[in-house]
């Protein structure tokens, strides 16, 4: 299947990274760290899908328990159902593991302050895999706003929109949207100080198939998050707009469209704002995978001893606006579709 792409260079030891969920996602793990030549151990549920990954990497395919017990693999990257993230990782730590989980890491606070408490307590790495901050238009994106390109942020929207992939074991807000929440929380360095969600469930009860949630900053910086599986066509568009002007981060483009900035501004005539428009630039990008990308980072925060990005507090954080978000839109949920 893989095989390890000699073109990266780590410079760093060896690091031995099992993946725990060979499945939608998971697969995609066991690509990259194969090719990354770290990949030591799979492991699913469903040992025929396992044992294939396993013949294909000529790697080990071990059980969850097999896994913790064996010292020489030093990292887990789960990829299993958001129900188990948290019990997964937290028995992960106390074996001494370094974890990179998926999204969300936990469904609740306490599991999630447990992990953040357990990480520390037995200096081990967690990084939520918020693929989106390791693409390279994000990060050139937040660079702007670092630098002051796009001068004072104003407000924040972003879409991600789709016709299926649905869900039963978790609705649209937590399947799509902590991507776009962990963008946000990172162009604004903050947590919001009021979050207001509305949504409906079309397809089942209590299952929101589309939700628009809002985020207010102490700063005065509004952001929105649209998502919906019941669109009629893909979108998945981050829009900034700052004083000086604005830019898009369009992920369904062409690379060298992906990121586009408008040195838009607006004058005052005679006490009257006037829109300058100006030519939309297109940023060049390296064509870089971003799971790739995400994967070397894991791997360099536990070479290198580093802090990921995407750390454990950082998971936390998402996951606070996410139950705030949750707990309003259930209030709309509570009333029928008309």
């Amino acid at each position: 299947m893989a095989i390890p792409d000699h073109n990266i260079r780590l410079n760093q030891r060896d690091c031995n990274i099992a993946v725990v969920g060979c499945g939608y996602w998971g697969k995609n793990l066991v690509r990259n760290f194969a090719a990354l030549g770290v990949l030591a151990a799979v492991s699913d549920t469903d040992s025929k899908c396992a044992a294939r990954y396993a013949r294909e990497c000529n790697v080990k395919h071990l059980n969850w328990k097999e896994i913790l017990a064996d010292n020489r693999i030093e990292a887990v990257s789960i990829a299993t159902p958001a129900v188990s993230h948290a019990e997964l990782t937290l028995q992960a730590l106390e074996h001494g593991k370094h974890v990179l989980i998926e999204k969300p890491m936990a469904l609740d606070i306490q599991q999630a302050e447990m992990i953040v408490e357990l990480a520390h307590m037995h200096d081990r790495i967690v990084m939520v895999g918020h693929l989106l901050q390791y693409h390279p238009a994000f990060l050139r994106l937040h660079k702007f706003m670092t630098e002051g390109t796009l001068g004072s942020l104003r407000y924040i929207y972003s879409n991600r929109l789709n016709f299926g992939r649905f869900r039963t074991e978790e609705n649209i807000l937590w399947s799509f949207a902590p991507h776009d929440i962990s963008m946000i929380l990172a162009l604004t360095a903050s947590e919001p100080r009021h979050i207001d969600a509305v949504g409906q469930s079309y397809l089942g009860p209590g299952i929101a198939d589309s939700t628009i949630t809002h985020l207010s900053f102490v700063s005065g910086v509004q952001a929105h998050i649209y998502v919906s599986w019941l669109h009629p066509f893909k979108e998945q568009k981050l829009v900034v707009i700052g004083e000086k002007g604005m830019a898009v981060f369009d992920d369904t483009q062409e690379w060298d469209t992906k990121l586009l900035l408008y040195p838009h501004v607006v004058e005052q005539d005679a006490g009257m704002p006037v829109a300058q428009r100006a030519k939309a630039t297109a940023i060049p990008l390296q064509r870089l995978e971003p799971l790739r990308e995400e994967c070397l980072h894991f791997i360099k925060c536990i070479t290198e001893g580093k802090t990921p990005r995407t750390d454990a507090a950082e998971g936390l954080r998402v996951l606070r606006v996410l139950t705030t978000a949750q707990q309003k839109l259930d209030r709309t949920l509570d009333e029928p579709a008309k």
